[in-house]
């Protein structure tokens, strides 16, 4: 899988990019998994970062199928850590496109802009309630280095070298 129709998203996108995190918000709740609970990406947050150009949206049959959120730093979740690295937040696949190694690709390519900005990590983060998730991440080549608690969730640090030394 390429990313070929993959690009910087748009205003235009952001209706787009939060109808896929609600059905995705769904579909976990309904299964019991412990990821993004429902609303909690309001459509006005998207709306900022897509402004600030951090989504970029794979498009398929003039639909998105895939977006991804990539950030240069994120306080958030890893502190003060100023370590050069690449970060992934709303790694997202329409489930009707799931299992075309889409959501490897989209990782493929975010690890790539790490590597063309010269920084030597990459990382992202997942709830500790959702271990299938982390195992994808896992099988992918990222190790857990620590975890961030929350008042009312826990995350799982996870990194993969990616290249210059850091």
């Amino acid at each position: 899988m390429t990313v070929d129709g993959l690009r910087p998203a748009t205003r235009a996108d952001v209706d787009a990019i939060h109808a896929l995190r609600r059905s995705l918000e769904d579909w976990m709740a309904a299964r019991g998994i412990v990821q993004w609970p429902p609303g909690s990406l309001p459509r006005e947050r998207i709306a900022a970062q897509v402004d600030a150009g951090q989504w970029h949206v794979l498009v398929d049959d003039l639909r998105v199928v895939g977006t991804v959120r990539l950030l240069w730093a994120d306080p958030d979740f890893w502190g003060d850590d100023d370590t050069p690295a690449v970060y992934v937040h709303g790694l997202m696949v329409d489930r009707a496109a799931t299992g075309r190694g889409i959501g490897t690709a989209l990782l493929d390519w975010a690890a790539a802009q790490g590597r063309a900005a010269g920084v030597g990590l990459f990382r992202l983060d997942c709830r500790t309630t959702n271990p299938a998730l982390r195992a994808y991440y896992e099988g992918y080549g990222f190790q857990a280095v620590g975890q961030r608690d929350f008042a009312d969730f826990s995350c799982t640090l996870l990194e993969l070298r990616v290249g210059a030394a850091s």
